[in-house]
């Protein structure tokens, strides 16, 4: 096999939709990192998982900080998370008004739940940056953009939060590439929410060409199913980082790629499947079959 890149970031999303933690090393089964969007909140109106694709009622998702209280494993049950709210104080899954202080903190009556109904369905806001035609039903509108409806988890295990599968990386190859195409935005990894950010020597889209292939990262066997199609998240301000559209639009006339029977979509990053689990760490040599 050869050598194509090294691990330059691990990352762990335990709550979908909120920040992440960076680690430095991780177990991982066909169900991803251990503890990677372990957790999720739902709308308790209308039952729907709560996403930052719909950033007028949960862009505020960005704010909140979560932390396992003891680090997770591939097999057990899921451990408590710990969350800080963006007025700096923090609630614990296991505290019993803890849906009560998300609800308080968002604006909207949400509870906190681990497994997902393999029907649930999310919102997302179409903004026309995104330059293509939906990949789901139009269920509304939200000002200028069309509001669709789609499943929470598309072809992921089941019972996970994972939009698509396990495994999302990017490269730093990509986000120079968009760096070069649009010098005013801050591509950092963040705003993509990547598993895994893979340092590579050149600056270019080289993981579109590792679509259909086996990835060996550590112990791992990983297959590459698709170009990771982006949203309005990628646009959104966190942390340090501001609002700015020109991300997304930067994708979509840089990187425009066929996302399965869909038209081209703004792509930036690949998702793998997990055909062997093990341990990743931070540095482990990235090989392509």
């Amino acid at each position: 096999m050869k050598e194509v890149g090294r691990v330059l970031e691990l990352w762990r999303h335990p709550v979908k939709s909120m920040m992440g933690e960076r680690i430095d090393a991780s177990d991982v089964s066909e169900r991803g990192l251990a503890g990677d969007r372990a957790y999720a909140l739902l709308d308790v109106e209308t039952g729907k998982v709560v996403s930052a694709k719909r950033p007028r009622f949960w862009g505020r998702m960005l704010e909140f900080r979560p932390r396992f209280e003891t680090e997770p494993s591939t097999s057990g049950s899921v451990p408590a998370v710990s969350i800080t709210l963006p007025d700096g104080s923090s609630v614990s899954s296991t505290e019993p008004d803890v849906d009560q202080r998300l609800s308080e903190a968002l604006g909207r009556k949400v509870s906190i739940v681990t497994g997902s109904d393999d029907q649930a369905m999310l919102e997302e806001v179409w903004i026309e940056e995104k330059n293509s035609e939906p990949y789901g039903p139009v269920i509304g509108s939200e000002g200028d953009d069309r509001l669709i409806e789609i499943p929470a988890s598309m072809g992921a295990p089941p019972g996970t939060f994972f939009d698509y599968s396990a495994i999302h990386l990017v490269t730093t190859g990509t986000l120079g590439r968009l760096a070069d195409a649009y010098s005013a935005g801050t591509f950092d990894r963040r705003r993509f929410r990547p598993n895994l950010v893979v340092e590579v020597p050149e600056e270019d889209f080289v993981e579109n060409e590792w679509v259909g292939r086996n990835l060996s990262v550590g112990d791992l066997l990983l297959e590459v199913l698709v170009p990771t199609p982006r949203c309005v998240m990628t646009t959104l301000p966190q942390g340090d980082l501001p609002k700015d559209t020109g991300i997304l639009r930067t994708a979509a006339s840089s990187n425009p790629l066929p996302f399965g029977p869909f038209l081209a979509q703004p792509c930036v990053g690949v998702y793998a499947e997990v055909l062997t689990g093990g341990t990743i760490r931070v540095g482990d040599a990235v090989r392509i079959e």
